[in-house]
């Protein structure tokens, strides 16, 4: 009888191989933008602002003009142990990727094998029993599915969308970082200025304290000058306190998103550039933009492709699968005659699975796939209203604090006149001292408003930045 020659198989394989470009997953279509065209008419940018250059295009170390800033920064990315995970969860999404991409290959392995074995004469077919020899070597294909569904074929393509959605994750957490860093940066500097504010104002009140018991030991002040005069020197303390207490708190979050102690000459200091001009100015841009300006919008499209090519696989559950299992080599009863002529050896066995009856398994599982998909589109198209809203927050905080920035700091001009005015009123005799002190409460707490609001427009502005999608670039990693 003649036996069949393996290698006439390999056209038919190569035709099943063809054949497996076929894929059951629905076409992907990017979902409709969930919010409007344009921002709201309260917070849109003025008429002709510039928008050549978009948010994400500017690096951070072009935005921020703070040197000792940008230093810390580039420590943060070096050194941030979250960003660090982010960047270990690009690696392991990648290898699952490869791992996933090499069923869509056969396996082919190489296999030596040998056995001995005696068999008693009361068992050997003829009562001939003795010992047996065998060795085996050649190479095997060992359940190649022939993937005519495209359902390894989607199986790797999900595994891909997966893996992009980890490195649009990465740069996330890269923007996130850059963003914390100089916020909590701005807020140090904002610490070191009330710092330097409370204990001016303490000193000031202790003196003024001191002259208040002078006088009352005179019987030129009364008691309740002297309380007066008391209690403001206390709330000085309180404030000193308080600010010492938030400078140490702030520190220490520099120093877990740094994940190391700044060194000293990085550490903000009073005469620090605190102003406008430490960051560049921004174009918004238009809603639609942040479609390809934010990573975690990407990285959540990337999800949703992934769970529409699941849903091919689900589909193909549902048709027959192919698997080739082949060895091709030499056997022989002697090892010393394993290649020897004649001790050509192979198999092929090539299997078919057609589901009949699983008990609405595979119905389920594409239920699964589809909820999976329109789960996957929420949670983009909440996303994206996430973003949109951030952009908007940031814009009404860039339409307003400037205004209210100028508003505050006229007000501490007025309040800082009108103490130097009732300290010469009370000292010539012209006022009374609680007048006096009035003054100098009002002057204190409009000092601290300055400062307070200066650090909510700074903030402001490294959000917008954050919400345009910017901090993030391809040398950026190299701080």
């Amino acid at each position: 009888m003649k036996t069949a020659n393996p290698l006439k198989t390999v056209p038919l394989v190569l035709a099943a191989l063809l054949l497996s470009a076929c894929s059951l997953a629905p076409v992907y279509e990017r979902p409709a933008l969930p919010v409007g065209g344009d921002w709201p008419t309260a917070v849109a940018p003025a008429a002709g602002a510039t928008t050549e250059v978009a948010a994400h295009d500017i690096r951070w170390q072009d935005f921020f003009q703070d040197q000792r800033l940008k230093q810390a920064i580039g420590l943060a990315l070096e050194h941030n142990r979250d960003l660090r995970v982010a960047i270990l969860n690009i690696e392991r999404a990648r290898s699952l990727y490869q791992v996933q991409a090499a069923d869509r290959l056969p396996t082919l392995n190489a296999g030596l094998s040998g056995a001995r074995q005696r068999v008693p004469d009361q068992l050997a077919p003829g009562g001939n029993g003795g010992v047996s020899s065998s060795y085996t070597a050649g190479l095997g294909v060992t359940a190649f599915e022939l993937d005519l569904f495209g359902r390894v074929r989607n199986l790797s393509q999900a595994a891909l969308e997966r893996y992009a959605a980890t490195e649009e994750a990465q740069r996330t957490a890269q923007i996130s970082l850059i963003a914390e860093v100089a916020s909590v940066y701005e807020a140090v500097l904002a610490d070191e200025r009330l710092l330097a504010l409370s204990r001016q104002t303490l000193d000031s009140r202790t003196e003024s304290h001191q002259r208040q018991i002078q006088l009352r030991e005179q019987g030129a002040s009364s008691e309740f000058d002297l309380r007066q005069s008391e209690s403001l020197l206390e709330a000085a303390k309180i404030a000193l306190a308080q600010n010492r207490r938030q400078r140490a708190l702030d520190e220490n979050a520099l120093t877990v998103l740094v994940g190391r102690a700044l060194p000293a000459e990085l550490l903000p200091t009073q005469g620090a550039r605190w102003d406008s001009e430490v960051m560049a100015e921004l174009p918004a841009g238009l809603p639609s933009g942040l479609l390809a300006a934010r990573p975690d919008i990407r990285s959540q499209e990337a999800l949703l492709r992934a769970s529409n090519a699941n849903i091919g696989v689900a589909r193909a559950a549902f048709f027959p699968r192919i698997s080739l299992t082949g060895a091709f080599g030499s056997s022989s009863n002697e090892l010393s005659g394993l290649f020897d002529a004649g001790t050509r050896a192979w198999s092929f066995l090539p299997q078919i699975s057609l589901p009949i009856f699983d008990g609405g398994r595979n119905r389920a599982n594409l239920g699964v796939a589809k909820a999976d998909r329109d789960i996957a589109v929420a949670q983009y198209d909440k996303t994206i209203q996430v973003a949109f809203r951030e952009v908007a927050d940031a814009l009404a905080g860039r339409a307003t604090l400037g205004e209210e920035l100028r508003a505050v700091k006229a007000q501490e001009g007025a309040e800082q006149v009108r103490y130097d005015l009732a300290k010469l009123r009370y000292e010539g005799g012209q006022s009374s001292y609680l007048e006096y002190l009035d003054a100098q409460r009002s002057l204190f707490a409009a000092q601290q408003q300055t400062i307070r609001t200066s650090l909510v427009e700074l903030q402001n502005r490294i959000g917008l930045y954050k919400a345009l999608g910017g901090g993030w670039s391809a040398t950026g990693v190299q701080g």
